[in-house]
């Protein structure tokens, strides 16, 4: 079968690297290059570079390839409107209807609106305008009641 140029530059390539790597001697390396670059068949290119031996096969590939493992998934963080304070609900609740506890709503409207505040200035929540209004309202409210009692006491 009859060779073209792109056959007799790789037989030229392999006579070259053969060269560099000492296996010819510089007489042998023209001439098979000259014979190589004149040859008209795959036989004459195959006499010029059967001594010569051939390079290592290239590595062969994994049979398995593992599939890439996915990056490890965490929770998201809680977010979130921050929690309001329920004892400062409570507190105004508590202290809208402290006109019916005869005195005892605003007492706990206050203590429930303090205890409020205290905790949303540490813990960072809501409804300090709650706990603030449950503490109007209750002071209010026990001052009424106070006059209210003070009132039914003198017999006014």
């Amino acid at each position: 079968m009859l060779a073209g140029d792109a056959d007799r530059d790789r037989a030229a390539n392999v006579l070259r690297e053969a060269f560099a790597e000492g296996r010819l001697t510089q007489d042998e390396y023209e001439e098979r290059i000259g014979r190589a670059f004149q040859a008209r068949t795959y036989e004459e290119l195959d006499v010029l570079t059967e001594d010569i031996p051939k390079p290592p096969p290239p590595p062969v590939p994994a049979a398995f390839r593992p599939y890439p493992t996915p990056y490890p998934r965490y929770p998201a963080p809680p977010y979130g409107p921050p929690q309001t304070n329920g004892k400062a609900v409570a507190s105004l609740a508590v202290s809208i209807v402290a006109g019916w506890s005869f005195g005892v709503g605003p007492v706990v409207a206050i203590a429930l609106g303090h205890t409020a505040k205290r905790e949303i200035r540490r813990n960072g929540g809501t409804g300090d305008g709650l706990a603030t209004a449950g503490l109007v309202i209750g002071y209010l409210s026990l001052a009424l009641w106070v006059l209210v009692f003070i009132a039914a006491v003198t017999g006014s």
